[in-house]
């Protein structure tokens, strides 16, 4: 199961990269030389999701990756709609850093049924916003405040709520395209406050953005937007892992 190997994998100290893919900006066709590079770079997980989809694009895109690629796919959904069987698993997200009902029950709700049936694994995993430097959509279409950057104890005790609630993966979030990646203090206070593997996204530009991420904490990195114009950067992100991290 992909929490497992997850769980396996932060436990063992062994961080993943995953190469999140949003249909809403890459059609179906474009994206074999993608697939192929993550495939070449040791990529653990493909990420597909986004806050404006119509169902169309996104199960297209999922169809297309699983016919190129044996990596599992991971849905990361900007709604209760964004559901299909052609994934492995989905990161049932649950936006714990705001206070919109919708997106901490309503929309799971809604989507429960279709979850069920679906026979794709469920990720129960705490969505915690962070302030990147400048407005993301996520904000907009979630319609919450993001944790300040620079106040790591709240995102800490936000983990730890969640934890206690019985979430079993924490995100941390810049947004698609945040200026600023989330701080090394805030990863390191959520990795210090809770028990469960920290995924980590938005606003890796570089290698060191990477790999100040992964020494903080980072169990899993993310790394999406920066590639639809520099897709080529993935080939410099992905030697963060495949090196000791005392030898970079």
């Amino acid at each position: 199961m992909i929490l497992d190997d997850i769980i396996n994998k932060s436990k063992n100290g062994k961080p993943s990269l995953a190469v999140l893919i949003d249909p809403d900006k890459q059609q179906p066709n474009d994206l074999l030389p993608l697939i192929k590079l993550s495939e070449q770079c040791g990529v653990s997980y493909f990420f597909v999701g986004g806050s404006l989809l119509t169902e169309t694009q996104f199960e297209d895109t999922i169809h297309y990756i699983k016919g190129h690629s044996t990596l599992p796919i991971i849905i990361f959904p900007g709604s209760g709609t964004q559901v299909s069987s052609k994934a492995d698993g989905i990161l049932l997200l649950s936006m714990i850093s705001g206070r919109n009902p919708e997106l901490l029950i309503g929309q799971h709700v809604l989507a429960a049924p279709r979850l069920k049936s679906s026979g794709i694994d469920i990720l129960p995993t705490g969505y915690i916003l962070i302030d990147g430097g400048k407005p993301t959509t996520v904000s907009y279409i979630s319609n919450t405040n993001p944790i300040p950057a620079d106040k790591p104890d709240i995102a800490a005790v936000t983990a730890m709520a969640g934890e206690m609630l019985g979430l079993k993966l924490m995100y941390l979030d810049a947004g698609s395209g945040a200026q600023n990646p989330v701080s090394s203090e805030t990863i390191s206070a959520v990795k210090n406050a809770v028990d469960s593997p920290i995924i980590v996204g938005g606003g890796i530009k570089s290698p060191e953005a990477a790999l100040t991420a992964i020494e903080a904490g980072a169990d899993v990195l993310v790394v999406g937007n920066v590639l639809e114009k520099s897709p080529d950067l993935l080939l410099d992100i992905s030697r963060v892992f495949q090196s000791p991290i005392n030898q970079l």
